[in-house]
């Protein structure tokens, strides 16, 4: 089925409907992207596992490919599809502190190479599972997301839709709206090995590991 949603289409999502999700969702699967509300900022989204879609999403945030994008899931066993195996421990760690905005890096050097575009240069990728409940339902029919900050590289991320349509214009496929977001950045944590390391202290605030 193809996507049905206009080239720049504008969605009120201040209360979003499984109708909304399931037209969003269609666009994500068969490549498109979009600005929308994270559990964060607005993000400019596409799929993960899509190489031309992460490589439209590097175009247009004019971002260098040897940066990494974060990626959302929506549960734990989303990690497989990267080849990533975890300690029953470190699963343990993970469920106590997702789904929240805790971004969290990961070793990956089982990657197949036809993921590589996903972080040329380390052998780590960075995921977040987030809490709200739509966007978790919206990663469960569309599967992994890139989601970068929702503006080019160097320049303020975009607190609004007026905003993000001034770096992108009708280069996207869709723009969700919510209104103005001002959010503190997600807590970054580093898993490497047996180590778990606090880089960033953010919405959550995380005392002990």
């Amino acid at each position: 089925m193809k996507a049905k949603l206009p080239v720049g289409s504008f969605l009120n999502m201040k209360q979003p409907d499984k109708i909304i999700l399931k037209e969003i969702a269609m666009v994500l699967k068969n490549g498109g992207v979009g600005v929308l509300p994270t559990d964060t900022l607005y993000g400019l989204v596409g799929l993960a596992l899509s190489k031309k879609t992460v490589q439209r999403i590097y175009k247009l945030k004019k971002r260098s490919p040897q940066k990494p994008f974060i990626i959302l899931i929506s549960n734990l066993n989303d990690l497989t599809k990267f080849q990533i195996t975890l300690e029953p421990s470190f699963k343990k760690y993970l469920n106590s502190i997702w789904p929240n905005s805790v971004s969290v890096i990961l070793d990956c050097p089982n990657l197949e190479s036809k993921l590589s575009y996903l972080r040329p240069l380390k052998k780590t990728l960075a995921f977040r599972c987030p809490r709200e409940k739509w966007l978790s339902n919206l990663l469960k029919q569309t599967g992994p997301l890139v989601a970068p900050s929702a503006n080019w590289e160097g320049e303020k991320p975009a607190m609004n839709i007026k905003r993000a349509r001034d770096y992108f214009g009708d280069q996207v496929d869709f723009y969700c709206d919510i209104g103005t977001i001002k959010s503190v950045s997600s807590t970054l944590i580093a898993i490497k090995g047996k180590d778990v390391k606090i880089l960033r202290q953010g919405q959550v605030k995380i005392k002990n590991l």
